[in-house]
């Protein structure tokens, strides 16, 4: 059974972040205190992530209750594999959403990734055999890793706002690249997923004007 961390689970790791990165101490100090986003994994959570990729939030609800509409409220691969492609497009899935949510279906049925047992691989190991599926990008891997398992060591090098977020720490000029990202975030292992969930509240309070970004030095 997945279990999100605990509050003071996220406590120990902000506070052991803080004092091994004075950079990131800054987002420490400014961030508020967060639980963890756990969601539903399994099949079901990582479809329901490919299907909100690149559509604000408002439509991929409306297509995400749609599809569970669809499929009789059992979103399964074998629910989506004994549809057609045109019967799964009337959900409002794109053909390329389609295809990708069928490819994720097959590689469960054969057996070639178990969504439902994902803990007993590394992390390294559960990024490899989902980002063998095709329609599965290493961002979808790691963030499935992160909200679905609660993986605390998992970080999405490649999202944006991270990187966004990295460049103020370090008072950058610019932001890191995808590359250039885990090599900065080595520093915060065994608790890079909570340094990306950090990062991301920061960025989001100073985009939503809650937080001022500090301008002495940390």
């Amino acid at each position: 059974m997945v279990v999100a961390p605990t509050p003071q689970d996220i406590a120990a790791a902000r506070e052991a972040l803080a004092a091994a990165d004075p950079a990131l101490a800054r987002a420490h100090r400014q961030t508020p205190v967060f639980e963890w986003r756990l969601r539903p994994g399994g099949y079901e959570g990582l479809f329901r992530m490919i299907v909100e990729q690149q559509v604000s939030v408002a439509a991929a609800a409306a297509i995400w209750a749609r599809t569970v509409q669809g499929l009789g409220g059992q979103v399964t691969p074998e629910a989506v594999l004994a549809r057609d492609a045109d019967t799964l497009r009337t959900f409002g899935l794109s053909g390329q959403k389609v295809k990708y949510g069928c490819e994720i279906a097959l590689a469960q049925v054969e057996g070639r990734v178990d969504l439902d047992h994902m803990q007993t691989l590394s992390d390294d190991e559960a990024i490899a055999a989902l980002t063998a599926i095709k329609g599965v990008g290493k961002w979808t891997a790691e963030t499935y890793l992160m909200f679905c398992e609660g993986r605390l060591d998992v970080f999405p090098g490649g999202d944006v706002a991270l990187q966004e977020a990295m460049r103020w720490a370090d008072r950058a000029e610019l932001r890191p690249n995808e590359k250039q990202a885990y090599v900065r975030a080595e520093i915060w292992r065994p608790h890079r997923g909570v340094a990306a969930h950090l990062l991301w509240g920061w960025y989001g309070g100073v985009r939503r004007g809650e937080i001022v970004l500090e301008e002495s030095n940390p």
